[in-house]
């Protein structure tokens, strides 16, 4: 962070007068209330909330045009803000400036059902477009958990527990429309399943955390619900023999739509939580889509897996309301863990390897975290060799903090020496870009220096994220 000097706050005048014509221009859709800008602020873990000056609430992207021409006019820093459920600092503003929250963005566009695609503005969350495309036999596939907005999860290309199954935003994001530094609106990508036409600048935006423009409208993949759908869970002798199911699950070409990790810990959270019955050893949970032969044949053959590496009983379960009330339990892990010690702070970190060196990095993860004395549950999309880690950190306790922070930093060499990566899909914000050159190299990041010094000459595009230029 020693670089973060490239980027100051505006000068007082500059920032004042960028805030009276915004009052001016956008009247009750602006905002300098403290309790606002702390709102927009970074809030679910134990990074420090540093707010924005103000927040501006457009309603499309040429009043997002607007606004970011006017803070590139007076070199004021602008961050975007989707529903705040992103997990390493991404919205705070350390730099002072615009908080454009796109919250009021919420316009389903047109879906195109024949072509299995949808455009919406990026306000709109995962959950409600779902919600929208239900009468179609349509769904969109990325559950990062929260009900993120669509915007948000693109910026941080976010994926989740059907990941292993229909892939990351990367993979699901056909074209979108962006508001670049110089407020300039731009259009990548299209509905087309594929182009090899000009640089792929749709997939340099997703994943960009806003460092490089802020995401207007996105057109979106679509895909059928399936014909049937079992869910289930499978217990574990030890994490490393749950691991070993999930790799082998994979490495057999069982199509598994979610196969999500729970250690112990985090299961013993989740039965007080959500008021499940579980055992409290590792647990695998499923889920297989397809046709109702394709589905028994596929829990079959995992159940044969599971039991040769001393796992079982295998139950799963058809019923809609009984795979709601297990996904839901997954889903509730984050506040089912800070429950477990009330008054700390969760700090959730992932890192992702591939799925051979899977249960070699989770149980010397695991090791470590007693070694650290650390209270920390573990979950993961084990599927993709994607997990995470939740300590429990009593902030007031300087040592705790420091403890914490050490482990974090264990954490990822560990991924990174296994050839893996510091993160799967938190993203990278303040809290990561200390990691990158190691995982990336030198030369990487100073491309990605340079790409962000191109489209970004001003640095004010959510500053002091991913890369210092």
């Amino acid at each position: 962070m020693a670089r973060a000097a490239a980027r100051e706050k505006p000068p007082a005048g500059a920032l004042q007068s960028v805030l009276e014509r915004l009052a001016l221009r956008f009247g009750g859709r602006f905002s300098t209330a403290a309790a606002v800008r702390e709102q927009h602020a970074h809030t679910l873990t134990w990074i420090a909330n540093e707010p924005a000056d103000c927040v501006v609430f457009p309603g499309n992207a040429a009043e997002v045009a607007e606004i970011v021409q006017l803070c590139a006019e007076h070199d004021v820093p602008v961050v975007a803000f989707g529903t705040g459920t992103s997990l390493e600092g991404h919205v705070n503003a350390p730099f002072g400036g615009v908080c454009v929250s796109t919250e009021r963005m919420v316009e389903i566009v047109s879906v195109h059902a024949e072509d299995l695609d949808a455009v919406v503005q990026p306000g709109v969350t995962r959950k409600r477009l779902n919600d929208h495309l239900r009468d179609q036999g349509l769904f969109f596939p990325i559950d990062p958990g929260a009900d993120a907005s669509l915007g948000g999860m693109a910026a941080t290309r976010a994926s989740g527990t059907n990941a292993v199954r229909y892939g990351t935003m990367r993979d699901n994001v056909l074209g979108l429309t962006a508001v670049l530094a110089s407020g300039e609106i731009i259009r990548t990508g299209g509905r087309a399943k594929k182009s090899s036409s000009g640089y792929d600048l749709t997939r340099l935006l997703v994943g960009s955390e806003g460092t490089l423009g802020i995401i207007t409208e996105l057109t979106l993949r679509l895909h059928g619900t399936p014909e049937a759908i079992a869910a289930g869970i499978c217990p574990f002798r030890s994490v490393a023999d749950a691991c070993a199911a999930a790799t082998a699950t994979i490495q057999s070409g069982i199509p598994v739509a979610r196969i999500e990790l729970l250690d112990a810990l985090q299961i013993r959270a989740c039965n007080a939580y959500s008021r499940l019955g579980l055992a409290e050893v590792p647990t695998l949970f499923l889920e297989f889509h397809g046709s109702a032969a394709g589905v028994a044949e596929q829990s079959a053959r995992f159940g044969e897996i599971a039991a040769d590496l001393g796992g079982g009983p295998f139950d799963w379960a058809t019923r809609a309301e009984e795979r709601s009330r297990l996904w839901q339990a997954r889903h509730d892990a984050f506040w089912a863990a800070g429950a477990m010690r009330p008054g700390a702070r969760p700090m959730s970190t992932d890192v992702c390897v591939p799925i051979s060196r899977l249960a070699d990095c989770v149980t010397e993860t695991q090791a470590d975290i007693a070694a650290s004395g650390l209270v920390a549950p573990i979950v993961g999309h084990v599927g993709d060799g994607n997990f995470h880690c939740l300590p429990l950190i009593d902030m007031a306790n300087p040592a705790e903090v420091a403890a914490c922070e050490a482990f974090v930093g264990r954490l990822v060499e560990c991924a990174i020496a296994m050839g893996g990566a510091c993160s799967g899909e938190h993203g990278v914000g303040q809290a990561k870009m200390k990691h990158l050159e190691a995982e990336h190299g030198a030369g990487a990041m100073a491309a990605m220096r340079a790409i962000k010094r191109a489209l970004d000459p001003q640095n004010i595009m959510n500053p002091g994220k991913i890369v210092i230029p």
